[in-house]
């Protein structure tokens, strides 16, 4: 168990992290502290961009457990007066990664003390979570292959449930989603002779409505599809010249990743189908598996959440992506729970967020019993 000391020295290891919050890829000086608060058999740094990874070895054979934090914060300006606020303007854990990465540290003093009997642990502090780009880093990573796991888990903080509690469910928890950067070409001209040029105004204004038709489910079950715009830009901000290029950036999701090609191909021939006239491009960006939880992984956190007394129940299946789903690849058994952070507490990525230091300890001992039923 974590000690009230381990508790205090835990909770100011988080809001040191706090204070100093570092962007997907830019994760150095975040890494750097985590790898340096590390006491395990291994230590592997830069992995997969600023990835670090510790290993815990058991004295007999057995399976590799992997539990994974994120090691991320958001490009948005905190809005607090906590002491441990951010201290990088524009920039802050405004998701919990910082508490995430903490509960993997207490998990890191639990298994210091007391090695796994068979197999390993694994503790994966990934990069780049919030843009999709860091497991898939990671897993093609040349060191990857010796690490990869029998079992992968991981859990989020969960604004509007209540502190403590926990939801879990086996199936989809996780849509997957993919950015769609459409660059439309034509051609400028003066304000006054714009029959010279080729606008893609008129592309522009009928894609908007003509891609958020494509999928506007709010229901999350199988064949769910949503496309949202989320930017669009028109030319110059100049009123003497006719537009000759915009852009337009619509995030694409689905419930399965099975669904997600096909919708980008009904897109892409959308945006075609509109600008016969301009030369298009597209760009991918921010993309995210879709995050399944194993039934048998499940059936883990749920005995380590009952021999805890942790209330738990299945919850409802989240929109928003994680970029933890690509662990779960076959033949990897892996979970995700998500651990309530108060029903009144500020939502996720919203300024004023910052992340209950009470859920420290829990998920830190729930990891540990997982490590100990599977491990002994």
């Amino acid at each position: 168990m974590l000690t009230n000391r381990d508790i205090a020295e835990l909770t100011e290891l988080r809001r040191a992290l706090h204070r100093a919050p570092e962007v997907s890829r830019q994760e150095q000086q975040t890494a750097r502290t985590i790898a340096a608060a590390l006491t395990a058999d291994q230590v592997i740094t830069g992995l997969g961009g600023h990835g670090v990874a510790a290993i815990y070895n058991g004295t007999e054979p057995g399976p590799t457990v992997m539990f994974r934090a994120e090691l991320d914060a958001l490009p948005i300006q905190e809005l607090s007066d906590a002491p441990h606020r951010s201290a990088i303007p524009g920039k802050g854990h405004l998701c919990g990664h910082d508490g995430h990465m903490t509960i993997l540290m207490g998990l890191s003093r639990l298994l210091s003390r007391q090695r796994p009997a068979k197999g390993r642990v694994l503790l994966l502090f990934q990069p780049a979570e919030e843009d999709g780009s860091g497991a898939a880093a990671v897993m093609a990573d040349p060191r990857w292959p010796a690490l990869h796991p029998d079992w992968a888990f991981s859990l989020h903080n969960e604004p509007g449930n209540a502190l403590g509690h926990a939801h879990l469910r086996a199936g989809p928890v996780n849509c997957a989603s993919q950015g769609l950067k459409i660059r439309l070409t034509g051609k400028t001209a003066h304000a006054s002779q714009p029959e010279t040029g080729i606008s893609p105004g008129p592309a522009l204004a009928t894609l908007i409505p003509a891609l958020t038709a494509l999928g506007q489910e709010r229901i999350l079950a199988p064949g769910f599809r949503l496309v949202t715009v989320t930017h669009a830009r028109l030319g110059e901000p100049a009123f003497g010249i006719a537009p000759g290029e915009a852009e337009l950036w619509v995030t694409l999701r689905t419930l399965e990743d099975a669904a997600m090609a096909a919708l980008r191909a009904e897109a892409v021939a959308l945006v075609h189908a509109h600008s016969p006239d301009l030369t298009v491009t597209f760009e991918t960006h921010d993309d995210f598996a879709a995050s399944v939880n194993h039934p048998e992984a499940v059936s883990q956190m749920a005995a380590a959440l009952d021999a805890l007394h942790i209330p738990h129940s299945p919850g409802e299946i989240w929109r928003a992506s994680e970029d933890f789903g690509r662990f779960g690849a076959a033949p990897t058994k892996s979970a995700m729970l998500f651990l309530g952070a108060g029903t009144a507490h500020p939502a996720l990525h919203n300024p004023d967020y910052d992340f209950p230091d009470d859920l420290i300890p829990i998920g830190a001992h729930l990891f540990h019993h997982i490590s100990q039923d599977l491990l002994g």
